[in-house]
């Protein structure tokens, strides 16, 4: 089960690249249900991810860089890139999220939880700026396939 809040940010973190960070490369194969490839540095995955915005089952699977490559040969939208950084809030991680290619510009804060309870009761810090969890242009889903202007 993957249990996450989205936020846009009002400012980046200082010293942002001090951060461990992952270059992320995704397409999606299927929208319903989304069936996600994702390339992470040198590793590969599929994943499969049930319906919800707040929590939803989430099921993650290694690839073969060959598997994922024939897949990628199938993917629909757009591929969305992306760079991941780790930044601790105790006893959170945040996944901070800059985009590039075709979403160049938006920045994503996710936090993921181990319950519906602790999710909603987390209060931001101050650098974040609203809670998008229930905004659906803020899915990676919606970017791949949206074409209207944007966020």
């Amino acid at each position: 089960m993957e249990i996450e809040r989205k936020f846009t940010l009002r400012s980046l973190p200082d010293d942002l690249d001090q951060y461990p960070h992952t270059d992320l490369s995704q397409a999606y194969i299927c929208r319903d249900p989304v069936i996600r490839i994702r390339k992470a540095g040198n590793s590969y995955e599929l994943t499969v991810k049930g319906e919800g915005l707040l929590s939803r089952e989430e099921l993650n699977l290694p690839l073969k860089e060959e598997v994922y490559l024939d897949l990628l040969s199938k993917h629909e939208g757009k591929i969305i890139e992306k760079t991941r950084y780790r930044i601790p809030l105790d006893p959170y991680m945040i996944e901070l999220d800059v985009f590039h290619g075709e979403n160049e510009g938006k920045i994503l804060a996710e936090v993921e939880f181990p319950s519906e309870e602790e999710a909603n009761v987390f209060t931001p810090p101050s650098w974040f700026l609203d809670d998008v969890t229930y905004d659906l242009r803020w899915h990676n889903v919606h970017m791949a396939f949206d074409d209207s202007p944007g966020l």
